[in-house]
């Protein structure tokens, strides 16, 4: 795991220090070694946290006569076997890692090394004979890939903070009042845009071009598996395990982020069993009870005799977000952030390496809004008519809670599938949006799933859903959660859920398969029968949330209304103060879960604060309880 960066220039003049302090940006990702080499119109620059090849791994890695250069961010778990392919042609290796392997694969097959890679990655190879630099990003968007196109030359770099930053992208603002996140192509920054996953980039003579290499999606309706559940259970926890293998690859201890739910019991399970020696496990809980899930956790641990650590947060806690937004270089507001970011510095006391359950949910058929789009194609035309009484349910703010729900559905029922589907998520309205921002872009950031949507007509329907959060919420929310949330504690988080061979037989799955009525996850669950216990394996949703709604009416008020008041607002010149406290005092009021909403605006703002304005929060500095159970 590395962070990288870099710059090409026709006119051949990359400036040294001007790379050493794009790679110093990046130390969080790798604190172990950093590297770089100019050659000519290019710089590569890499920071290394050492996993695999402790002793040789150090980037930039060359092949044999130094005319291809690598640095990359990531892990490939076939490299063995490409490098014996390899080396049975005539290629001679200088290390014992993974990342060389790239340099030779590119110079015997070109780019299209990519597509032989199983694994997370982010690379850039300097081809010093043809004058020419090439970007790649891995086909399930792990690893991110940020660059910049100047009028003088090229940067690219593993975070945005190692770019330059320029104006406001009001159309990435708009997409993150939609959506929490900012969803790729686009940066909150103009100028700088994000390499999209299974895409190269290539630069050469100052001319850009950027093309696809590889896309996952779902099968074509006629060529849905249709074996029986037990064979095809039994395949996928065959698949699992071998996943579970491969991402257990590393010469540094590895552990499992396990929440309690069944995607992280299973790889928590998997690895007990792969492993030769215990395998360590790192869970939070909170003091609301209904969103502590430390007795599932436990409970796995204890039947896998696992080296068990806990972390128990308190409602003050989400004081920490001045932290994440320091974390986080552009605006991000999915607030399960915040216990993924504190699991991630318990399980950095520990280990180098943790998986992570990302995945499991878009390929396997997870979430609520899946089952309540499958409903919504029986009893849909009923919502007008329930709505009215819906709408007057009181709020609440325990996890999961039915009012939420309802509404959301009763709200989004009458719509087309794939705008149905968006508006069960939605944070704010386009109405809403109108209202609240000061500038309006003209932009839909619902035409982005559209676009997506439209790739996967032949598709069953639950499936290109699926595939829509596959291809953005996953890659742009819950992977760039995870992955800044490790990296600020430089600790390499793996997710064997997004490894080919699981995820191709879930792409091939009837819909009977991942979502009947309301059981969710019908083969996953199936598959981990023989693991777990039957309480977990057919238990409600687990993950790392947090009480949001409940600490927003109670401790989080004062801090919130503080970060959101007029003269910041009116100062930061984007959102209009009146609607915003009108949305406070909704929510604080109980009159409608808003904490969402809420989130994202303390989330943007913060941000602005810190990486805009420049100005840390020295009035504002958190306080941060929490016990280690």
């Amino acid at each position: 795991m590395c962070g990288i960066c870099g710059l090409a220039s026709p006119s051949g003049a990359v400036d040294p220090e001007r790379l050493r302090a794009m790679s110093a940006t990046l130390v969080q990702r790798g604190p172990d070694s950093d590297g770089q080499l100019i050659d000519g119109p290019a710089g590569l620059a890499a920071r290394r946290l050492s996993i695999i090849d402790l002793e040789t791994g150090d980037q930039p890695i060359a092949n044999e006569d130094g005319t291809v250069v690598v640095v990359q961010n990531g892990e490939l778990y076939n490299y063995r076997e490409l490098r014996r392919e390899l080396e049975a042609k005539g290629h001679r290796f200088a290390s014992s890692g993974d990342t060389e392997v790239l340099a030779h694969l590119y110079e015997d097959i070109g780019d299209a090394f990519a597509e032989r890679l199983r694994g997370m990655f982010a690379a850039a190879l300097w081809d010093a004979g043809q004058r020419r630099l090439v970007l790649a990003r891995d086909p399930f968007g792990i690893k991110p890939l940020y660059y910049r196109v100047g009028a003088d030359d090229l940067a690219f770099a593993s975070e945005l903070r190692a770019l330059p930053r320029g104006e406001i992208d009001l159309d990435a603002l708009e997409a993150f009042l939609a959506f929490n996140s900012i969803p790729g192509p686009y940066s909150i920054f103009r100028d700088v845009r994000k390499l999209p996953p299974g895409h190269l980039l290539v630069w050469k003579d100052g001319e850009v071009s950027v093309s696809r290499f590889a896309r996952t999606a779902p099968v074509a309706a006629s060529e849905v598996r249709g074996e029986d559940e037990d064979e095809l259970a039994e395949e996928l926890r065959g698949r699992l395990r071998d996943s579970v293998r491969a991402h257990l690859i590393a010469d540094v201890p590895v552990g499992v982020l396990l929440s309690g739910g069944v995607d992280s019991s299973v790889l928590a399970a998997l690895a007990a069993q792969e492993s030769s020696e215990p395998v360590h496990t790192f869970s939070i809980g909170f003091e609301e009870r209904s969103f502590d899930e430390l007795d599932d956790a436990r409970a796995v641990a204890q039947l896998y005799g696992t080296r068990h650590e806990e972390l128990v947060l308190r409602p003050d806690a989400a004081l920490l977000l001045p932290a994440l937004a320091d974390a986080f270089d552009e605006p991000f507001a999915d607030s399960s952030a915040l216990p993924t970011y504190l699991v991630s510095e318990l399980a950095a006391r520990h280990v180098k390496v943790a998986l992570s359950g990302e995945g499991g949910d878009e390929l396997f058929g997870g979430y609520y809004t899946y089952a309540a789009d499958l409903l919504a194609l029986r009893f849909g035309r009923l919502a007008p008519l329930a709505r009215p009484l819906v709408e007057r349910l009181p709020s609440s703010s325990r996890k999961a809670s039915f009012d939420y729900k309802a509404k959301r559905f009763v709200r989004g029922a009458i719509l087309p599938p794939l705008e149905r589907h968006h508006a069960w998520k939605e944070i704010f309205s386009p109405e809403a949006r109108a209202e609240l921002t000061l500038q309006r872009p003209g932009f839909d950031p619902v035409d982005l799933l559209r676009t997506r949507y439209a790739e996967t007509e032949r598709a069953e329907l639950l499936a290109r859903l699926q595939d829509v959060d596959l291809g953005i919420y996953l890659v742009d929310d819950l992977l760039v959660k995870t992955d800044r949330a490790s990296m600020a504690h430089s600790l390499e988080a793996r997710v064997p859920y997004l490894d080919p061979l699981v995820a191709g037989l879930a792409q091939a799955l009837p819909t009977r398969l991942k979502v009947s009525g309301l059981r969710k996850k019908r083969l996953l669950r199936a598959a981990a029968a023989p693991l777990l216990p039957r309480g977990i394996v057919y238990g409600r949703k687990r993950g790392f949330s947090i009480p949001a709604a409940a600490w927003l009416r109670g401790e989080l008020e004062p801090f919130a209304r503080d970060v959101l008041s007029t003269e910041t607002l009116r100062r930061q010149a984007f959102f209009r103060p009146e609607p915003v406290t009108r949305l406070v005092d909704r929510h604080v009021a109980g009159k409608e879960d808003l904490s969402r909403q809420l989130w994202g605006l303390l989330a943007f703002t913060l941000w602005y604060e810190r990486h805009v304005e420049r100005t840390p929060g020295a009035l504002r500095e958190p306080r941060l309880t929490q016990a280690l159970a």
